[in-house]
């Protein structure tokens, strides 16, 4: 009974966990790959980060943000493309930032 109530509590966990990245084949010998998103070149060994706020390298891509999950109930957050991350505010006063308690990914 132990092992089942320990399997459930790891599949609800394994649910709450939601950052994001994709990986690609790197050929052998290949000096600049493509980036999926923006179609821009990069070379072989460096990192970026796209349009799409993906930081990059030749063989995989990965949010570069975390996903706030829990702050207060009179706040909300919003995400900045720029800035490639949530703020989470007053809903009433987005002046006021708001404490995050949980987030998920990067």
């Amino acid at each position: 009974m132990k092992y089942l109530a320990l399997a459930l509590l790891l599949c609800a966990l394994a649910s709450l966990s939601n950052a994001f990245c994709y990986y690609k084949a790197e050929k052998l010998g290949m000096t600049h790959c493509q980036d999926n998103e923006d179609q821009t070149w990069h070379a072989v060994g460096s990192r970026w980060r796209n349009s799409r706020c993906m930081d990059c390298d030749c063989s995989s891509c990965c949010s570069a943000y975390s996903t706030p999950k829990l702050f207060p109930e009179d706040c909300m957050s919003v995400f900045d493309s720029k800035a490639c991350q949530y703020i989470v505010h007053k809903k009433d006063d987005p002046s006021v930032l708001c404490p995050i308690y949980a987030a998920v990914g990067k």
